[in-house]
Protein backbone atom coordinates (compact mmCIF):
# COMPACT_ATOMS: atom_id res chain seq x y z
CA UNK A 1 0.00 0.00 0.00
CA UNK A 2 2.99 2.51 0.35
CA UNK A 3 4.04 2.40 -3.05
CA UNK A 4 -0.12 3.05 -3.77
CA UNK A 5 -0.45 5.61 -1.99
CA UNK A 6 3.40 7.73 -2.70
CA UNK A 7 2.05 7.51 -6.67
CA UNK A 8 -0.87 9.12 -5.37
CA UNK A 9 0.59 12.18 -3.74
CA UNK A 10 3.74 12.10 -5.82
CA UNK A 11 0.84 12.71 -8.88
CA UNK A 12 -1.23 15.14 -7.09
CA UNK A 13 2.14 17.23 -6.28
CA UNK A 14 2.71 17.15 -10.45
CA UNK A 15 -0.95 17.59 -11.24
CA UNK A 16 -1.18 20.44 -8.92
CA UNK A 17 1.19 22.88 -11.22
CA UNK A 18 -0.43 21.51 -13.83
CA UNK A 19 -3.69 23.56 -13.88
CA UNK A 20 -0.93 27.01 -13.56
CA UNK A 21 0.56 25.99 -16.93
CA UNK A 22 -2.34 25.33 -18.93
CA UNK A 23 -3.88 29.04 -17.84
CA UNK A 24 -0.30 30.13 -19.13
CA UNK A 25 -0.26 28.55 -22.47
CA UNK A 26 -4.20 28.17 -23.70
CA UNK A 27 -3.82 31.87 -24.74
CA UNK A 28 -0.66 31.20 -26.57
CA UNK A 29 -1.33 27.85 -28.40
CA UNK A 30 -5.41 27.41 -27.96
CA UNK A 31 -7.49 24.44 -26.39
CA UNK A 32 -6.20 22.27 -28.92
CA UNK A 33 -2.77 23.24 -29.23
CA UNK A 34 -2.42 22.63 -25.72
CA UNK A 35 -3.61 19.20 -25.93
CA UNK A 36 -1.43 18.00 -29.14
CA UNK A 37 1.87 20.34 -27.81
CA UNK A 38 1.09 18.25 -24.25
CA UNK A 39 0.85 14.55 -25.54
CA UNK A 40 4.01 15.10 -28.14
CA UNK A 41 6.43 15.85 -24.89
CA UNK A 42 4.49 12.95 -22.64
CA UNK A 43 4.98 11.11 -25.46
CA UNK A 44 8.61 11.44 -26.33
CA UNK A 45 9.08 11.41 -22.76
CA UNK A 46 7.61 7.33 -22.29
CA UNK A 47 9.48 6.48 -25.46
CA UNK A 48 12.92 7.44 -23.95
CA UNK A 49 11.90 5.69 -20.86
CA UNK A 50 10.78 2.79 -22.75
CA UNK A 51 13.96 2.56 -24.66
CA UNK A 52 16.56 2.98 -21.76
CA UNK A 53 14.60 1.24 -18.92
CA UNK A 54 11.67 -1.16 -19.90
CA UNK A 55 13.00 -2.87 -23.13
CA UNK A 56 13.29 -6.34 -21.08
CA UNK A 57 10.04 -5.74 -19.62
CA UNK A 58 7.62 -5.38 -22.93
CA UNK A 59 10.12 -7.39 -25.54
CA UNK A 60 7.54 -10.29 -25.70
CA UNK A 61 4.24 -7.65 -26.70
CA UNK A 62 3.69 -7.17 -30.23
CA UNK A 63 2.05 -4.22 -31.29
CA UNK A 64 -0.76 -5.92 -33.57
CA UNK A 65 -1.59 -7.91 -30.32
CA UNK A 66 -2.39 -5.09 -28.43
CA UNK A 67 -6.35 -4.15 -27.61
CA UNK A 68 -5.98 -1.03 -30.62
CA UNK A 69 -10.31 -0.29 -30.17
CA UNK A 70 -9.61 -0.04 -26.07
CA UNK A 71 -6.63 2.00 -26.17
CA UNK A 72 -8.73 4.49 -28.77
CA UNK A 73 -11.41 5.06 -26.61
CA UNK A 74 -8.87 5.27 -23.41
CA UNK A 75 -6.96 8.29 -25.16
CA UNK A 76 -9.96 9.38 -26.29
CA UNK A 77 -12.11 9.89 -22.99
CA UNK A 78 -8.52 9.45 -20.93
CA UNK A 79 -6.95 12.24 -22.49
CA UNK A 80 -8.31 14.45 -26.14
CA UNK A 81 -11.65 14.90 -24.94
CA UNK A 82 -10.72 16.06 -21.12
CA UNK A 83 -7.54 17.85 -21.75
CA UNK A 84 -9.16 19.84 -24.52
CA UNK A 85 -12.31 20.68 -22.26
CA UNK A 86 -10.03 21.98 -19.25
CA UNK A 87 -8.10 24.13 -21.66
CA UNK A 88 -11.65 25.51 -22.73
CA UNK A 89 -13.04 26.12 -19.41
CA UNK A 90 -9.91 27.96 -18.04
CA UNK A 91 -10.24 30.78 -20.96
CA UNK A 92 -13.40 31.67 -19.13
CA UNK A 93 -12.62 30.84 -15.15
CA UNK A 94 -9.62 30.47 -13.06
CA UNK A 95 -7.32 27.66 -12.89
CA UNK A 96 -8.25 27.39 -9.13
CA UNK A 97 -11.90 26.66 -9.45
CA UNK A 98 -10.93 24.31 -12.37
CA UNK A 99 -8.75 22.34 -9.82
CA UNK A 100 -11.94 22.41 -7.68
CA UNK A 101 -13.98 21.43 -10.12
CA UNK A 102 -12.01 18.49 -10.91
CA UNK A 103 -12.26 17.36 -7.36
CA UNK A 104 -15.74 15.70 -8.67
CA UNK A 105 -14.10 13.13 -10.66
CA UNK A 106 -14.21 10.46 -7.85
CA UNK A 107 -17.94 10.86 -7.88
CA UNK A 108 -18.12 10.68 -11.79
CA UNK A 109 -15.90 7.41 -11.50
CA UNK A 110 -18.14 5.84 -8.96
CA UNK A 111 -21.48 6.62 -10.57
CA UNK A 112 -20.23 4.98 -13.90
CA UNK A 113 -18.25 2.36 -12.46
CA UNK A 114 -21.74 1.44 -10.62
CA UNK A 115 -23.97 1.98 -13.74
CA UNK A 116 -22.22 0.78 -16.30
CA UNK A 117 -19.59 -1.19 -15.51
CA UNK A 118 -21.35 -3.13 -12.21
CA UNK A 119 -18.28 -2.08 -10.09
CA UNK A 120 -19.97 -2.91 -6.90
CA UNK A 121 -19.79 0.62 -4.50
CA UNK A 122 -19.62 -0.45 -0.67
CA UNK A 123 -21.37 2.07 1.77
CA UNK A 124 -17.79 3.83 3.19
CA UNK A 125 -16.83 4.45 -0.28
CA UNK A 126 -19.75 6.60 -0.85
CA UNK A 127 -18.93 8.18 2.38
CA UNK A 128 -15.32 8.81 2.43
CA UNK A 129 -16.45 10.35 -1.52
CA UNK A 130 -18.31 13.21 0.26
CA UNK A 131 -16.32 13.64 3.38
CA UNK A 132 -13.37 14.46 0.83
CA UNK A 133 -15.90 17.01 -1.11
CA UNK A 134 -17.02 18.90 2.08
CA UNK A 135 -12.88 19.15 2.31
CA UNK A 136 -12.75 20.97 -0.65
CA UNK A 137 -15.79 23.05 -0.02
CA UNK A 138 -13.85 24.27 2.97
CA UNK A 139 -10.55 24.75 1.30
CA UNK A 140 -13.20 27.50 -0.49
CA UNK A 141 -13.99 28.68 2.33
CA UNK A 142 -18.06 27.56 1.57
CA UNK A 143 -17.96 31.14 -0.84
CA UNK A 144 -20.93 29.90 -2.79
CA UNK A 145 -21.56 33.57 -4.17
CA UNK A 146 -18.02 33.44 -5.47
CA UNK A 147 -18.36 29.74 -6.81
CA UNK A 148 -22.10 31.35 -8.48
CA UNK A 149 -20.52 34.39 -10.20
CA UNK A 150 -17.90 32.28 -12.25
CA UNK A 151 -18.46 31.88 -15.88
CA UNK A 152 -20.84 28.79 -16.12
CA UNK A 153 -19.85 27.90 -19.83
CA UNK A 154 -16.30 27.51 -18.06
CA UNK A 155 -17.55 25.59 -15.09
CA UNK A 156 -19.65 23.82 -17.18
CA UNK A 157 -16.56 22.60 -19.72
CA UNK A 158 -14.64 21.49 -16.75
CA UNK A 159 -17.44 19.58 -15.22
CA UNK A 160 -17.56 17.60 -18.73
CA UNK A 161 -13.93 17.28 -18.49
CA UNK A 162 -14.40 15.42 -14.93
CA UNK A 163 -17.42 12.97 -16.40
CA UNK A 164 -14.58 11.87 -19.39
CA UNK A 165 -11.82 11.02 -16.88
CA UNK A 166 -14.25 8.82 -14.57
CA UNK A 167 -15.18 7.03 -18.18
CA UNK A 168 -11.74 6.89 -19.04
CA UNK A 169 -10.72 6.01 -15.54
CA UNK A 170 -13.54 2.96 -15.78
CA UNK A 171 -12.29 2.07 -19.35
CA UNK A 172 -8.91 1.42 -18.68
CA UNK A 173 -9.55 -1.01 -15.52
CA UNK A 174 -11.91 -3.01 -17.28
CA UNK A 175 -9.95 -3.46 -20.63
CA UNK A 176 -6.31 -2.78 -19.94
CA UNK A 177 -5.25 -4.31 -17.10
CA UNK A 178 -3.59 -6.71 -18.13
CA UNK A 179 -1.25 -4.91 -20.23
CA UNK A 180 2.06 -3.15 -18.19
CA UNK A 181 1.76 0.71 -17.09
CA UNK A 182 4.55 2.31 -19.79
CA UNK A 183 2.41 0.68 -22.77
CA UNK A 184 -0.68 1.84 -21.97
CA UNK A 185 0.67 5.28 -21.01
CA UNK A 186 2.57 5.58 -24.16
CA UNK A 187 0.49 4.45 -26.59
CA UNK A 188 -2.48 6.61 -25.34
CA UNK A 189 -0.83 9.35 -25.24
CA UNK A 190 0.82 9.00 -28.95
CA UNK A 191 -2.65 8.01 -30.28
CA UNK A 192 -3.72 11.42 -28.31
CA UNK A 193 -0.77 12.98 -30.24
CA UNK A 194 -1.99 11.96 -33.79
CA UNK A 195 -6.52 12.87 -32.89
CA UNK A 196 -5.62 16.26 -31.86
CA UNK A 197 -2.87 17.37 -34.27
CA UNK A 198 -6.05 17.81 -36.90
CA UNK A 199 -7.79 19.49 -34.47
CA UNK A 200 -5.17 22.05 -33.71
CA UNK A 201 -4.61 22.67 -37.52
CA UNK A 202 -8.60 23.60 -38.06
CA UNK A 203 -8.35 25.95 -35.31
CA UNK A 204 -5.84 27.70 -36.48
CA UNK A 205 -3.06 27.60 -33.96
CA UNK A 206 -0.21 26.60 -35.05
CA UNK A 207 2.25 29.25 -33.42
CA UNK A 208 4.35 26.82 -32.15
CA UNK A 209 5.31 25.80 -35.22
CA UNK A 210 7.66 28.93 -35.48
CA UNK A 211 9.09 28.61 -32.46
CA UNK A 212 8.08 28.85 -28.90
CA UNK A 213 9.61 31.33 -26.39
CA UNK A 214 11.36 30.04 -23.32
CA UNK A 215 7.87 30.68 -20.70
CA UNK A 216 6.39 28.14 -23.53
CA UNK A 217 8.77 26.12 -23.65
CA UNK A 218 9.85 25.23 -20.18
CA UNK A 219 5.40 25.49 -19.36
CA UNK A 220 5.36 22.42 -22.15
CA UNK A 221 8.48 20.66 -19.96
CA UNK A 222 6.14 21.22 -17.01
CA UNK A 223 2.82 19.94 -18.44
CA UNK A 224 4.04 17.61 -21.14
CA UNK A 225 7.19 15.82 -19.49
CA UNK A 226 5.88 15.69 -15.86
CA UNK A 227 2.30 16.29 -16.16
CA UNK A 228 1.61 14.09 -18.45
CA UNK A 229 4.50 11.84 -19.67
CA UNK A 230 5.50 11.11 -16.29
CA UNK A 231 2.41 11.85 -14.68
CA UNK A 232 0.26 9.30 -16.29
CA UNK A 233 2.94 6.39 -15.11
CA UNK A 234 1.44 7.02 -12.00
CA UNK A 235 -1.65 7.53 -12.78
CA UNK A 236 -2.01 3.99 -14.28
CA UNK A 237 0.08 2.01 -11.90
CA UNK A 238 -3.03 3.20 -9.56
CA UNK A 239 -5.27 2.29 -11.82
CA UNK A 240 -3.53 -1.37 -11.98
CA UNK A 241 -2.82 -2.41 -8.48
CA UNK A 242 -5.82 -0.09 -7.02
CA UNK A 243 -8.64 0.82 -8.86
CA UNK A 244 -9.92 2.97 -11.02
CA UNK A 245 -11.87 4.89 -7.82
CA UNK A 246 -8.70 4.98 -5.88
CA UNK A 247 -6.98 6.71 -8.85
CA UNK A 248 -9.40 9.48 -9.02
CA UNK A 249 -8.99 10.34 -5.33
CA UNK A 250 -5.96 11.99 -6.65
CA UNK A 251 -8.10 15.10 -7.87
CA UNK A 252 -9.47 15.49 -4.43
CA UNK A 253 -5.42 16.61 -3.57
CA UNK A 254 -4.52 18.57 -6.77
CA UNK A 255 -6.44 21.69 -4.99
CA UNK A 256 -4.20 21.34 -2.08
CA UNK A 257 -0.93 21.01 -3.74
CA UNK A 258 -2.12 23.58 -5.74
CA UNK A 259 -2.66 25.60 -2.80
CA UNK A 260 1.03 24.71 -1.78
CA UNK A 261 2.54 25.60 -4.66
CA UNK A 262 1.12 28.63 -4.47
CA UNK A 263 2.32 29.38 -0.77
CA UNK A 264 6.32 28.06 -1.92
CA UNK A 265 6.49 30.05 -5.58
CA UNK A 266 4.13 32.78 -5.05
CA UNK A 267 3.94 33.49 -0.98
CA UNK A 268 0.21 33.04 -0.77
CA UNK A 269 -0.97 32.49 2.85
CA UNK A 270 -2.40 29.45 3.73
CA UNK A 271 -5.50 29.70 6.23
CA UNK A 272 -6.81 27.72 8.86
CA UNK A 273 -9.85 26.23 7.12
CA UNK A 274 -7.21 25.31 4.59
CA UNK A 275 -6.13 22.84 7.32
CA UNK A 276 -9.49 21.93 8.17
CA UNK A 277 -10.05 21.08 4.84
CA UNK A 278 -6.92 19.10 4.23
CA UNK A 279 -7.82 16.97 6.88
CA UNK A 280 -11.17 16.21 5.48
CA UNK A 281 -9.85 15.53 2.30
CA UNK A 282 -6.97 12.95 3.90
CA UNK A 283 -10.18 11.24 5.25
CA UNK A 284 -12.26 10.90 2.54
CA UNK A 285 -9.48 9.58 0.38
CA UNK A 286 -8.68 7.21 3.22
CA UNK A 287 -12.42 5.54 3.57
CA UNK A 288 -12.53 5.58 -0.67
CA UNK A 289 -9.92 3.94 -0.65
CA UNK A 290 -11.05 1.45 2.02
CA UNK A 291 -11.89 -1.14 -1.22
CA UNK A 292 -8.91 -0.96 -2.67
CA UNK A 293 -7.16 -1.88 0.49
CA UNK A 294 -9.05 -4.65 1.09
CA UNK A 295 -8.78 -6.33 -2.74
CA UNK A 296 -4.95 -5.93 -2.45
CA UNK A 297 -4.89 -7.42 1.16
CA UNK A 298 -7.14 -10.28 -0.44
CA UNK A 299 -4.73 -10.92 -3.61
CA UNK A 300 -1.51 -10.82 -1.33
CA UNK A 301 -2.51 -13.32 1.08
CA UNK A 302 -3.67 -15.65 -2.10
CA UNK A 303 -0.37 -15.42 -3.70
CA UNK A 304 1.47 -16.09 -0.47
CA UNK A 305 -0.60 -19.50 -0.37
Amino acid sequence: MKKLYGALFTLSMIWGTSFLFIKLLVNELGPWGVVFWRCFFGTVTLLLILFFFKKQDVSHLRLINLPWIPLVFVALFNNVLPFGLIAMSEMNISSSLASVINATTPIWTIVIGSIFFMVPIRGKQWIGVFVGFIGILLLLNLDFVSLMNENFVGAGTMLAATFCYGLGAQLARKYLIHLPVIIVSTTTLFMSMIISFPFMLVTNHTKGYSGFSIEIFLSLIGLGVFGSGLAYLFYYFMVKEGSAEFASLVTYIVPITAMVWGFLLLDEHISANMVIGLLFVFAGVYLSSAKANKKRAINSSIVQE
